[in-house]
């Protein structure tokens, strides 16, 4: 080999290589680059276990459990002086009015059981007497029942002691317990009665308009958000991603609560569900889901 080319095969040399390198690299980048995810991000997450109350929702009024009327035991007294007003609590045994005898005299009307001063018609000067109007009208111990009418498809999920929330105007929320359960609807309504027992030291105007939630019942199992639940012609479906690719799961709902849905079936707990499902999402999408919480 001449000298000439001798140098001149030394200074091809490093090329050479160069793209003898070159070469053996690019299957690994291809490799590379077939193992990275493809398609859009979607925001995924977790299916989890969440417990749901069933609710039933009935509207009503606030009426008192018990009223006790006040009038004197005996006839032809007058009213000399009012130690009462309506809407003030009272206890038992506690003097509301000072009557005067015939003969001469003074007696005091007292309150049978403690609770609160519904009305009075108590004046000064006016005649009282055992058959007449009542002096005055005591909400017994301050318990008043919401009379709910519930529709008859659902009064029969309702029952005694079922725990009750209810939202009075102006008073805002109040526990309660159902009381009783009328046997019998309403023919032309088809609405029956459930007496809502509420004891408070609120005071309460009786026949507010109030609604009650009652807790019925309670059912457990995988919860998604009500965003992640599509309704069409072919049914409910959840779409979940699995291998970096859609599934399209048809669901079985049941319960709602706070924006969450009960899944009866269908999905599993700790299955990745895309957050916001969509029609441009399609069964083996290629997607790269990323997690709610952190998705932008």
């Amino acid at each position: 080999m001449s000298h000439f080319t001798a140098l001149s095969l030394s200074r091809k040399l490093p090329a050479l290589i160069g793209a003898g390198l070159l070469c053996l690299a690019t299957p690994t980048l291809a490799a590379d680059e077939a193992d990275a995810p493809k398609g859009p991000a979607v925001s995924v997450l977790k299916a989890a276990k969440s417990c749901f109350n069933n609710i039933v929702e009935v509207s009503g009024i606030i009426l008192p459990r018990e009223e006790s009327a006040v009038r004197p035991e005996r006839p032809g007294l007058k009213v000399s002086e009012i130690l009462i007003e309506a809407g003030e609590t009272v206890t038992a045994g506690q003097p509301l009015a000072r009557l005067t005898l015939p003969e001469g005299g003074v007696v005091n009307v007292q309150a049978p059981v403690a609770g609160t001063i519904s009305s009075s018609t108590a004046t000064i000067g006016a005649v009282a007497s055992p058959r007449g109007e009542a002096l005055f009208s005591i909400i017994a111990r301050g318990e008043y029942d919401l009379v709910g009418l519930v529709p008859t498809e659902d009064i029969s999920k309702v029952a005694v002691n079922q725990p009750a929330t209810i939202r009075i105007i102006g008073a805002g929320d109040i526990d309660g317990k159902i009381r009783r359960v009328a046997p019998t609807v309403e023919p032309n309504s088809q609405l029956g009665q459930a007496f809502i027992g509420i004891t408070t030291n609120r005071r309460l105007a009786v026949n507010t308009s109030g609604r009650a939630l009652i807790k019925t019942g309670q059912s457990c199992g995988v919860a998604v958000p009500l965003t992640a639940v599509q309704y069409g012609t072919a049914g409910t479906v959840v779409q979940v991603v699995r291998r970096q690719r859609i599934e399209t799961k048809r669901v079985e709902t049941g319960l709602m609560s706070g924006g969450q849905i009960e899944i009866r079936d269908g999905i599993n707990e700790g299955d990745d569900v895309v957050a916001r499902a969509g029609a441009l999402l399609r069964e083996g999408d290629p997607v790269r889901p990323v997690a709610a919480a952190s998705a932008k």
